[in-house]
């Protein structure tokens, strides 16, 4: 008996859809996150990017705990001097609610070369439409 190694030519992806409504940012980011690595399939090889796609929808009804609202800060510096910008969760609830969620998984995958690949499989709207319904299959 041998251990299975995936090959990147075995690779099938399916869609996943994810509602965030109500939802705490942790949790929803962590299955994201797990869905996307592909650590879900009985396949899994860590040095395949074998994971799915996933669709986010709702992003801006997400929930945080306690005083996060408030109290996360997310920064941004531009490389310039004078240039750090600091938003809380308010704010960038407010402005662009998408952005929460992908700073939350970008953050939540390993830190190596299939991230920013991984990424790109991740769709995440603010509201209820989406353009993928067509990839979506009901199982």
């Amino acid at each position: 008996m041998k251990t299975y190694s995936q090959k990147p030519a075995e690779v099938t992806r399916s869609w996943h859809i994810i509602d965030a409504k109500g939802r705490v940012l942790g949790q929803v980011a962590t299955e994201i996150a797990s869905k996307i690595i592909g650590k879900h399939k009985p396949t899994f090889t860590p040095h395949v990017d074998g994971g799915d796609y996933v669709v986010v929808i709702n992003a801006a009804q997400v929930e945080v705990s306690g005083n996060k609202v408030q109290d996360k800060m997310y920064y941004s510096y531009s490389g310039f001097p004078g240039g750090l910008r600091v938003q809380n969760f308010a704010e960038l609830l407010a402005k662009y609610p998408e952005r929460i969620i992908e700073a939350a998984v970008y953050n939540m995958l390993p830190k190596n070369k299939l991230r920013t690949d991984r990424m790109k499989r991740l769709k995440v709207y603010t509201g209820a439409e989406h353009p993928h319904q067509g990839q979506i299959t009901v199982a």
